[in-house]
């Protein structure tokens, strides 16, 4: 069986360009480099052109690199669950934009965050919007043949794999399944299980690693620096016959930042034997 190494953009500082991050992706040997789509003048954001879109593709494939998968923040700014209307919309659109963009640059996977649970939306309203919303977008996958790929995240939802699962088997389209990050779930469940109950709904894999001591949003570290057990994660996907791209999304180091994306590609060669 076959991982893939692929890296997230947010793993550089936010001023570096498209073009830095594939020299350094190819440079330390990476096959795929994942983007996210953003708002305003970033290097990938909702206003660009298809013929925009494909010169990213284009730049990635000269040095021999995929874009594998699409990501985005933008679905906490317009979850798909708020109370507005117009809101859900906005997040419809974001991930329509996603899709497209996807088709273009021959992407599997598009990430998406199903919803947030807050004081004003509850929890089974928030289940319903998110399945109405995913039943909708899945229309728009199966015309475009690009995955959507629900992520587990910090967003008081979907708090076990039975529940992600059940609402990936509700939505009832071939097109929908699951974007699984190994780190989000350690302070709550344990991944390997997580992996072994959603099986062959997993469409991709997000990586972090989590210090369970400290236990909150700064407990994210690097690969090998906290928790995970990775010979148990890379035992499971194996077990559900995963063959894909793993792909760690990190902060970026405040100081030679660069080393990040070399110490980075050297865990996940050490994880991917374990």
């Amino acid at each position: 069986m076959v991982f893939q190494k692929g890296i997230n953009a947010w793993c550089f500082p936010k001023e570096t360009s498209v073009q830095e991050m594939f020299r350094q992706a190819k440079a330390h040997g990476y096959q795929g480099v994942e983007l996210n789509l953003d708002e305003g003048d970033a290097p990938f954001h909702l206003g660009m052109t298809e013929q925009e879109l494909k010169g990213l593709a284009d730049e990635a494939r000269e040095l021999g690199l995929e874009l594998p998968s699409v990501s985005t923040a933008l679905l906490w700014k317009y979850p798909l669950t708020h109370n507005e209307e117009a809101t859900r919309e906005q997040g419809m659109r974001v991930v329509e934009k996603m899709i497209e963009a996807a088709s273009i640059f021959g992407s599997r996977t598009v990430l998406v965050v199903p919803g947030l649970v807050t004081a004003e939306v509850s929890y089974d309203t928030a289940y319903e919007r998110a399945r109405e919303a995913l039943q909708r977008l899945a229309r728009k996958a199966e015309q475009h043949q690009v995955y959507i790929g629900v992520e587990n995240v910090w967003n008081k939802f979907l708090l076990s794999p039975l529940e992600m699962a059940r609402l990936i088997d509700e939505v009832d389209s071939p097109w929908v399944g699951a974007y699984f990050d190994v780190g989000n779930v350690l302070q709550f469940g344990f991944p390997e299980q997580w992996i072994r109950i959603l099986g062959k709904r997993i469409q991709a894999i997000h990586v972090k690693d989590f210090k369970t001591t400290t236990g909150n949003i700064t407990g994210f570290v690097p690969l090998l620096a906290g928790d995970i057990p990775w010979n148990r994660v890379m035992e499971a996907l194996r077990e559900i016959g995963y063959d894909g791209y793993i792909i760690p999304e990190i902060s970026p180091y405040s100081q030679l930042p660069e080393q990040l994306i070399v110490h980075t590609s050297q865990a996940l060669d050490a994880i991917f034997q374990s």
